[in-house]
C-alpha cells in the first residue's frame, strides 16, 4: 500500500472520530439540558390540585425546537439533515400517538378536531401486520393518547378507512362543540366521514348513512378489535357519544358519557361489542332530580347481536338500555333512569319473537323492564326498587321459554304487580315466574299453591290474585285430608276455569285441600 493511501485512511479515521465525539457530546449536553428542562417543569411549574396543560406544552415544543437545531442539522456523514416536519416520527414509542404533537389544544380551548384526526390517520399509516377476519387488516396495535386532556371537537372522530383493527383510543375527554351535528356521535366507528358531509346529508338522517357504511367495506364488517378505553365524553346536547356500526369486537371500557341527546353509545349492525365499567347520563345527577321528567334519550341502544353490558350504571336518560337485536347480556347494570312513574324504562327489550336475552345481577332503581312478545328470556338474581316491574308487551301474543326467578322486589303498598302483562298472549309455552320475593308490591307467578278447609262435598281454591296469565292453568296437583272416622270419600278434580280449582267429593266430610298448580 503506497504512503499516499495511508494517509487518506488515517485522515478518514480521524474525521470519524471527530464526527463521533461530536455527535457524544451533542448528545451529553441534550441529556443534561432535557434533565434540567424536566426539573423545570415538573419542579418549578408543578401545583398540586391543579392541572394546567398549557405551559407543559408549550415548553415541549421549545424542547423539541431545541433538539432539532442541535442534533438535527447534521447526519452521520456530515451532510445536512432537515428537521422532522412530523408528529408521528416525533411520537413517544414507535405506535403511541400524543396528540399534543399534532397541535391538539389539551386545555379545550380551540378547536382540535383536525389535530386529532390527523392523530388517527397517521395510526393507519404503520406498516400492516397481517390480517383479522378476512378483509380486516391489522394494524398491530397503535395508540391514540389524548394525554389526559380536554378537547373541544366540531365534527364527530372517525377512522379514515374501513376494512382495519387492533387499534385503541384511550385517555382524555373529549366535548362537542355549540356547532357539532346535531345528529352526529363524538367516536363515530363508520367508515363514511362526517368531516366531508354535507350540512343536507347529515339532515337526511341515519338510515341513508347506514345503508352507505355497509357497503363501503370490502369486508363483511367494517372494523375489528377496537378499543375505547378511560374516556370521557361530553356530547354537549348535541347528538350522541359512541356510535359503533357493522362492527366485530369492539371494546368500550371505563368511560363516563353524559349530555347526548339521541343515544350515549349506539351499536348497529355486527356484533360482539362489550361495554364495561362505564356511566351514562344524559343529566348528570345521582337521584332526585327536579328535571326528571323531561329525560329524553337513550343511554345504550343496541341494534345488534352478541353484545354485552357488565357493570355499568346508567343515571338519566328516557330509556336505559333498548335492545332491538339478539343474544345480549346485562350483567351487574344499575339503571336509575327517568323512572317508571313518569314514563321512562330501564331496560326495553324491542324485538318481539327474538328476545334470546339474559339480565342477572342487576339493579332497577324505579324503573323497570319491558319486553316485547318475549322469547328465550332469563332474568334473575336482580334488585328492583321503587315499585319497579317487568312488564311483558304482547305484539303478537307470544311468550316463550321465559323465566324469572330468584329476584328481589321492593315498592310502597301500593299493590303494585311485580310482573305485569299488556295485552293478550295466546301462545304461552314455557314460562317459569317463580321463587321471586316481594315487599310492598303484590307477587306475580306462573306457579302457584292454595289450601282450603271445611265440612263440605266441594272445595274452591282462587288463584287469581297469584298467577300471571287469566285463565290459564295447564298443571294441577291435590291433597285431600279428612279426619272423619272410617268413612273414606271419593273425591276428584271437577273444574279448572278462570284460575279457579274445583275439588269435589261423595260425601260431606271435614277436610283439608291442598293445591298446587302452574302455568307452564
Amino acid at each position: 500500500m503506497s504512503l499516499s493511501q495511508n494517509g487518506e485512511k488515517t485522515d478518514r479515521k480521524m474525521m470519524e472520530r471527530r464526527n463521533m465525539g461530536g455527535r457524544n457530546i451533542a448528545v451529553a449536553t441534550l441529556s443534561m439540558i432535557l434533565g434540567l428542562f424536566l426539573i423545570h417543569v415538573y419542579g418549578d411549574n408543578s401545583r398540586v390540585g391543579k392541572f394546567s396543560a398549557a405551559p407543559y406544552h408549550d415548553q415541549m415544543r421549545q424542547l423539541q425546537a431545541f433538539k432539532a437545531s442541535l442534533i438535527g442539522r447534521q447526519s452521520v456523514s456530515g451532510s445536512p439533515i432537515s428537521p422532522s416536519s412530523s408528529p408521528l416520527q416525533e411520537a413517544i414509542g414507535p405506535r403511541v400517538y400524543h396528540v399534543t404533537n399534532y397541535g391538539a389544544d389539551p386545555t379545550g380551548k380551540s378547536d382540535s378536531t383536525e389535530a386529532l384526526n390527523k392523530a388517527i390517520a397517521d395510526a393507519f399509516q404503520v406498516p400492516s401486520e397481517g390480517f383479522l377476519m378476512e378483509g380486516i387488516t391489522n394494524l398491530g396495535g397503535p395508540q391514540i393518547n389524548l394525554e389526559g386532556g380536554n378537547y373541544l371537537i366540531s365534527k364527530p372522530l372517525q377512522l379514515v378507512a374501513a376494512g382495519a383493527g387492533n387499534l385503541m383510543i384511550h385517555g382524555g375527554t373529549l366535548r362537542a362543540s355549540d356547532d357539532f351535528p346535531v345528529d352526529g356521535y363524538l367516536i363515530d366507528l363508520s367508515p363514511n366521514s362526517w368531516a366531508s358531509s354535507t350540512e343536507e346529508e347529515i339532515r337526511e338522517g341515519s338510515s341513508l348513512k347506514l345503508n352507505l357504511q355497509l357497503t363501503s367495506s370490502s369486508s363483511s364488517y367494517n372494523y375489528e378489535y377496537i378499543t375505547l378505553r378511560d374516556l370521557m365524553l361530553d356530547s354537549n346536547y348535541r347528538g350522541g357519544g359512541i356510535s359503533v356500526i357493522n362492527s366485530l369486537r369492539t371494546s368500550i371500557d371505563n368511560c363516563y358519557i353524559a349530555h347526548f341527546s339521541t343515544n350515549g353509545i349506539l351499536v348497529q349492525g355486527g356484533h360482539e361489542t362489550y361495554i364495561r365499567n362505564s356511566f351514562l347520563g344524559q343529566h348528570i345527577t345521582a337521584g332526585g332530580d327536579a328535571g326528571e321528567r323531561n329525560y329524553t334519550g337513550t343511554a345504550i341502544n343496541l341494534m345488534g347481536n352478541d353484545n354485552a353490558v357488565t357493570d355499568v350504571v346508567i343515571f338519566s336518560a328516557a330509556i336505559g338500555i333498548m335492545a332491538s337485536g339478539q343474544a345480549n347480556t346485562f350483567s351487574g347494570v344499575h339503571c336509575y333512569n327517568k323512572a317508571t312513574g313518569f314514563g321512562g324504562t330501564g331496560i326495553y327489550l324491542k324485538l318481539p319473537g327474538l328476545t334470546q336475552t339474559r339480565i342477572v345481577n342487576s339493579y332497577l332503581d324505579y324503573t323497570g323492564i319491558v319486553a316485547e312478545d318475549p322469547v328465550q328470556l332469563h332474568i334473575s338474581s336482580s334488585f328492583f326498587l321503587g315499585d319497579a316491574f317487568i312488564l311483558l308487551k304482547s305484539i303478537n301474543g307470544v311468550a316463550n321459554g321465559v323465566t324469572i326467578v330468584d329476584n328481589m322486589f321492593s315498592g310502597s303498598n301500593k299493590g303494585v304487580d311485580i310482573v305485569q302483562l299488556e295485552g293478550p298472549f295466546t301462545q304461552i309455552d314455557q314460562v317459569v315466574v317463580d321463587r321471586n320475593s316481594a315487599k310492598g308490591m303484590n307477587i306475580k307467578a306462573t306457579v302457584a299453591r292454595g289450601s282450603v278447609e271445611g265440612n263440605s262435598s266441594s272445595w274452591t281454591v282462587d288463584f287469581n290474585p297469584v298467577l300471571l296469565f287469566p285463565n290459564l292453568i295447564k298443571h294441577v296437583q291435590y291433597s285431600l285430608s279428612s279426619s272423619r272416622g272410617s268413612s273414606f270419600p271419593s273425591h276428584a278434580l271437577r273444574n279448572v276455569s278462570e284460575n279457579q280449582v274445583v275439588i269435589e267429593s261423595d260425601l260431606a266430610v271435614p277436610a283439608n285441600v291442598f293445591v298446587t298448580v302452574d302455568q307452564a
